[in-house]
């Protein structure tokens, strides 16, 4: 495993980073399986776990209290986030600050983080939804930074929208916020034009998420792909989005080379993107964390791949399915 420098943290955090949703907010999961998955990639290396109260009320964050206490002798770091007071993901331009973060609900949620995972404190506390009007308002930033230099936490944080890395930049450009967490993958390539740049001038660490595009870059989707009742992906992959997010992927496969997997390919695509800190699959299954885990040897894919690969950028709108 390698490691980069998270921003102005001055963290080393694992190139491949461990994103927590799919162990309990996805169907299937299992908390024996996926502490075991878990505990693989602690012992291969990785070090920055990827929560949130939003993935089952806050059953994975004290899935993740659980991996703290079991290795107490290494360093992991730790990073949550809090969820929308009005519990609507995505936030729309017209959600203000106490629709969604007043400092009241602020307190209460990181509190709340706190006691579901036992722990002192966070290393990253991160807003679950971000709109950089908020910055208008400053009670939000004003009680994180209190609740910071209490020790609740050490780095603040704010996770984008899907499809739109433009509305983060104010709040990178402010240099009130430490890390940025946002949908970076061989399709939505546009945190490059604007995002990453003002990342790199403000020294704000990048948190890749989303690397398989929810799943169509593992290259196991098809048209037909449906999923049990209740599970998320069936109002995320509705028609309009699955049959096209397939023909993108299957326009991809010819140029996996010999002996790689898509998945492998997806990840060390981002390796190559000296911006990103850390990428965050979602990992549940054992096989799953080590194959992912695996990819941050090899490093980089070659520049003429890359090159390839950048021609497939897809920019996408937000939709309503689109969450």
């Amino acid at each position: 495993m390698k490691y980069r420098k998270l921003g102005r943290t001055d963290w080393n955090v694992s190139e491949i980073g461990y994103g927590m949703w799919g162990i309990a907010g996805w169907t299937g999961s299992d908390d024996e399986e996926s502490l075991k998955s878990l505990q693989m990639a602690v012992d291969m290396g990785c070090n920055f776990f990827d929560t949130a109260w939003g993935y089952g009320e806050g059953k994975s964050e004290s899935l993740l209290g659980q991996l703290i206490r079991a290795n107490k002798s290494r360093k992991l770091y730790t990073a949550t986030k809090i969820p929308p007071k009005n519990f609507k993901w995505p936030s729309r331009r017209e959600y203000s600050l106490d629709d969604c973060f007043p400092p009241e609900h602020i307190q209460e949620y990181v509190e709340r983080s706190l006691k579901n995972a036992g722990l002192d404190s966070f290393d990253l506390m991160q807003f679950h939804t971000w709109e950089d009007r908020w910055l208008e308002d400053d009670r939000g930033m004003n009680k994180m930074i209190n609740l910071k230099e209490k020790g609740l936490f050490h780095a603040i944080g704010i996770s984008i929208n899907r499809w739109e890395p433009w509305n983060g930049i104010k709040a990178v450009k402010s240099g009130l916020i430490d890390t940025v967490q946002v949908i970076y993958n061989i399709f939505d390539q546009n945190p490059n034009d604007e995002l990453f740049p003002a990342c790199v001038g403000k020294n704000v660490g990048v948190i890749a998420r989303v690397p398989f595009d929810e799943g169509t870059l593992t290259g196991t989707l098809t048209k037909e792909s449906k999923w049990p009742e209740g599970d998320w992906r069936n109002t995320y992959f509705v028609k309009e989005n699955l049959i096209p997010s397939v023909e993108h992927a299957d326009v991809l496969k010819p140029l996996v080379p010999k002996g790689m997997s898509m998945p492998e390919m997806a990840l060390r695509f981002i390796l190559g993107e000296p911006t990103v800190s850390t990428i965050i699959p979602g990992m549940r299954k054992l096989n799953h964390t080590i194959t992912n885990l695996k990819t941050s040897d090899p490093g980089p894919l070659d520049q003429d791949l890359m090159k390839k690969l950048e021609k497939h950028r897809w920019d996408r709108k937000p939709q309503k399915w689109s969450q």
